[in-house]
């Protein structure tokens, strides 16, 4: 009885251990980000659509904006002094903003502080391409 405890307990650990690990390409790291938070009026953006001053809109930073290939992610954006989150939508490029700053719509920026306040400090990083609220 004891021999066939043994070579069962052996046989699961072999199993374990052969089961395969994907490999680290497959895996996504999110990167967080922390800036500054700032609020401008909406138009058209350089992502190509018109928006709204109500919409969840975000501009970011010339520097990561690139050619565009993070147009319509969602970002989850956190103010750090408050403690409050949302999540927003890349539509526009930032000319203006520090590397890892963002600009908000007037909406989108009134979830996390009031407009008087216009800079607030944050955290915040993309979610996967496929990702909505």
């Amino acid at each position: 009885m004891f021999r066939l405890i043994l070579i069962s307990l052996c046989a699961i650990i072999i199993t374990v251990l052969a089961a395969p690990i994907p490999p680290s390409s497959s895996l996504a790291k999110r990167t967080t980000h922390s800036g500054k938070g700032t609020w401008f009026e909406v138009g058209t953006g350089a992502c190509g659509y018109t928006d709204s001053d109500s919409d969840p809109i975000v501009a970011i930073s010339a520097e990561i904006y690139g050619s565009g290939g993070n147009c319509n992610q969602w970002i989850h954006i956190t103010n750090t002094d408050n403690g409050y989150s949302a999540y927003g939508r890349t539509r526009d490029e930032c000319e203006s903003c520090g590397s890892t700053s963002l600009d908000m719509s007037p909406g989108l920026f009134e979830e996390l502080s009031t407009l008087d306040t216009g800079e607030i400090p944050i955290s915040w990083h993309f979610m996967s391409k496929d990702w909505s609220p």
